[in-house]
């Protein structure tokens, strides 16, 4: 028999630090590659996240990994998970 094993499904981004003047929150740019449907180019969609980050540790520029949560406020669903080194492609 097996037992019942928890997976998680939560979703894991890696993204870029571009603001953290808020207290306990950074904004994460997220960035990825599209290919246009038409012409075949390769397009860089990106999306902005608030994040968790309860000891203010992130500054402006840090690659981060951020997890989705449960709603911690209006805005924030995410928490940072760690310092990303080498996950981002460019």
């Amino acid at each position: 028999m097996k037992k019942n094993v928890k997976t998680s499904l939560k979703r894991a981004l890696v993204g870029r630090v571009v603001s953290s003047k808020m207290n306990k929150t950074v904004t994460v740019l997220v960035e990825h590659r599209v290919k246009h449907p038409i012409y075949g180019k390769y397009v860089i969609r990106s999306k902005k996240y608030h994040a968790h980050d309860q000891e203010n540790a992130y500054n402006e520029g840090d690659l981060v990994e951020i997890q989705e949560n449960r709603p911690i406020s209006k805005t924030k669903a995410w928490t940072v998970s760690s310092l990303a080194k080498g996950k981002l492609c460019e």
